[in-house]
């Protein structure tokens, strides 16, 4: 107690109380303030104009809660679902081509009943392939309506056979049909790895097997010679003493020619300047008989120089004879 009778107290503690009391009081009121301006916000945004995002949604939901769904509505959605399950099923069953075969089938009938049945078809160009066989590829047969056929995919079917280079398919209505066709013509007989084929000029195969009716066409042998095939043909029908000797023409490394003769001769010919090489050659023939001799190799591949290699019974004939002029030699000497 101090000196008047009161009880001493700490000044610091009442101070602090009445401190965080003030806080208190403050803070609840700027609460209290916030929270009337957002009230006061709200009441004065009421009528303000939405967001794009806001205006497009309430005008959406607006639609929808609008719609009338129309009679019969439920039959056509199970319908249409039975529809797409079909066609999933038949997809996935792989029936599309029957299907598709099925309403051209009904297509072309109606359109026959009409008078659009193809009675008749103007077929020209074709040579090697017989009439029955392009009427096949072009799918027209003895239903086949104009109205339905398709002439792009005839051609496509067409031109994918190996004979026919180019094809052209039109409908006349109201009842005909136009086919013509361009063949390939068989130019040469490719060898490789063991087989013959008949090929085109521009190296397409036309027959994958030996045909005995091409036999007398000029034989290319070698990989890529498919493709340069009509290079050698036309460079050796240039001289016809070598074209009358050559039984084929064999590709080197796909860089030169050999021609092998029918006595069995191999020619090499150089890489560059062949024609030279080959004139070269009829000039040797001419007056030394070079390409009619019991030779196995002659070689013009370089330039101003001719090697030869005899056969092998020539080379035994060679040394035979040679051995016999020695001893006649030997027994000249003798005497």
């Amino acid at each position: 107690m101090d000196g008047h009778g009161r009880i001493i107290g700490s000044l610091t503690a009442r101070l602090d109380r009445v401190g965080s009391d003030a806080l208190l009081a403050v803070h609840r009121y700027l609460l209290q303030r916030q929270r009337q301006r957002q009230r006061a916000a709200a009441e004065q945004d009421r009528y303000a104009r939405p967001s794009a995002w806001a205006f497009r949604m309430r005008w959406l939901s607006v639609t929808i809660a609008n719609w009338r769904i129309p009679r019969f509505a439920g039959l056509v959605a199970t319908l249409l679902l039975f529809a797409v399950t079909g066609l999933y099923g038949a997809h996935r069953g792989n029936h599309g081509p029957a299907i598709r075969e099925g309403l051209l089938a009904a297509g072309d009938h109606v359109a026959n009943s009409a008078g659009l049945q193809a009675k008749s078809v103007r077929l020209s160009g074709n040579k090697q392939i017989s009439q029955e066989d392009i009427l096949e590829l072009a799918g027209i047969g003895p239903t086949t309506s104009v109205l339905f056929f398709d002439p792009v995919a005839a051609r496509e079917r067409l031109v994918a056979n190996p004979w026919i280079a180019e094809a052209t398919v039109q409908k006349l209505y109201p009842d005909q049909l136009m086919v013509q066709v361009v063949e390939r013509e068989a130019f040469a007989l490719w060898q490789r790895a063991g087989k013959i084929a008949v090929i085109a000029a521009d190296g397409a195969v036309i027959v994958d097997h030996f045909d005995p009716n091409f036999q007398h066409l000029p034989l290319v042998v070698g990989p890529g010679a498919d493709g340069r095939a009509r290079e050698i043909v036309e460079l050796v029908e240039r001289y016809p003493a070598v074209k009358d000797m050559v039984r084929a023409a064999v590709l080197v490394a796909d860089r030169r020619w050999t021609l092998v003769l029918k006595n069995g001769t191999d020619v090499q010919l150089p890489e560059t300047a062949a024609d030279a090489a080959l004139t070269r050659l009829v000039e040797l023939d001419r007056t030394k008989r070079l390409m009619t001799r019991d030779l196995s190799l002659i070689d013009l591949r370089i330039p101003g120089r001719v090697a030869v290699r005899l056969s092998d019974d020539a080379f035994r004939a060679h040394e035979a004879a040679v051995k016999e002029r020695q001893r006649q030699r030997r027994r000249g000497t003798a005497t």
